[in-house]
């Protein structure tokens, strides 16, 4: 079993969950509200950016040119991502640059992508390259689950289409090469920080989609702010 698949294999309970949880589900149907695929969209543009900035940052410390170009070039596709597919949405719904602006990352945005800096910029590569690997493959894995089940009526094709595609397929197998590669040379510690970035990011893979679902954001009042 390579290292990846006993990652994968530690966080199935949680995995299982990600695909069975109502956003999910109700994609794969068409059934979810178009404001809630809205506020998911907004959120996920922000979070590719600073996703793509955490990849240029490990990028910097991969181990050989030929990963240097593959962490460099997914950085690139996860801006062409928001770019193309986020745009598709974003002018459906009516969604300008000034609106985008104006909505700020929510709780669980802001912190799965505080997270993956932090990581990125000063645990151990293999760590880091962990942290990362679930945007890969728990999306690859959903969008393969959907695919196989929706409708070619279904409002958020666009979406499914992207995530399970081989043009996606091919950029994550590379991530879990990869991975695998710089986990052959980790120390025993950096195997277990590996497995605990793994399903720390996974979880957050969850949150993002439970709080897309239920439209959730910051809580605090701007007056209460203001008058603290």
């Amino acid at each position: 079993m390579r290292f990846t698949e006993t990652m994968w294999a530690a966080t199935e309970a949680l995995q299982h969950s990600i695909l069975t949880m109502p956003f999910n589900r109700e994609l794969a149907t068409g059934a979810l509200p178009p404001e809630t695929f809205q506020h998911y969209i907004i959120q996920d543009a922000h979070y590719l950016e600073g996703f793509a900035r955490a990849l240029a940052l490990v990028a910097a410390r991969a181990p050989d040119a030929d990963a240097i170009m593959q962490l460099s070039g997914s950085a690139n596709g996860a801006i062409a991502v928001e770019r193309q597919l986020h745009g598709h949405y974003m002018a459906l719904y009516a969604v300008d640059a000034a609106s985008f602006a104006a909505t700020e990352p929510t709780p669980v945005c802001d912190h799965y992508v505080s997270y993956l800096l932090r990581t990125a910029a000063i645990a151990d590569l293999p760590e880091a390259m962990a942290a990362l690997l679930p945007c890969f493959w728990v999306y690859l894995r959903v969008g393969q689950d959907i695919h196989a089940s929706t409708t070619s009526d279904n409002p958020y094709r666009a979406w499914i289409d992207t995530y399970a595609g081989e043009d996606f397929a091919s950029g994550v197998a590379q991530m879990l090469e990869l991975t695998d590669r710089v986990a052959k040379t980790a120390s025993d510690a950096n195997r277990f920080r590996m497995h605990h970035a793994f399903r720390q990011s996974t979880r957050l893979e969850w949150m993002f989609w439970d709080s897309a679902y239920h439209r959730r954001r910051w809580i605090v009042p701007d007056t209460d702010l203001q008058r603290a």
